[in-house]
């Protein structure tokens, strides 16, 4: 059975990897264990140690603290407060591609983002996108 705090340490691992764009052998490699390890972490199979906790928060740029962001309740009762649309593969994949545009193209896919999903009841403004093969990049 597994522990739910594992379960969401080894998620939020997961999260961060794919948001570095790192496949499991990539940080397999970078904290000097087997990519299968990783998979049993990112599970939940298997409880991290301290020590490796800590060479995976180095090795992902991390403070140790941030595996355990999001948690909510006492003891063995633990819960996450998240969404799992947030927590979707696809999510990771568009804010890794995202960050990879420039400020300006980051701006403009914002601006379209909300046109096309207003958030209040304010009526959709036209949004005037003027993006080039240069500012995507």
């Amino acid at each position: 059975m597994k522990n739910p705090v594992d379960v969401h340490i080894g998620q939020r691992l997961r999260h961060k990897r794919w948001l570095l764009g790192l496949t499991q052998q990539h940080l397999a490699e970078a904290v000097g264990i087997r990519f299968q390890q990783i998979q049993k972490y990112e599970s939940g199979a298997n409880r991290i140690s301290a020590a490796r906790l800590w060479s995976l928060a180095v090795a992902l740029d991390v403070p140790v603290s941030f595996f355990y962001a999001g948690m909510v309740g006492a003891e063995a009762e633990f819960t996450t407060d998240g969404d799992s649309r947030i927590d979707s593969k696809e999510t990771f994949e568009l804010v890794r591609a995202y960050y990879g545009l420039s400020e300006a193209a980051r701006r403009q896919m914002l601006a379209l983002a909300q046109a096309l999903n207003p958030v209040d009841d304010k009526p959709q403004q036209a949004v005037h996108l003027s993006l080039s093969v240069d500012d995507a990049r």
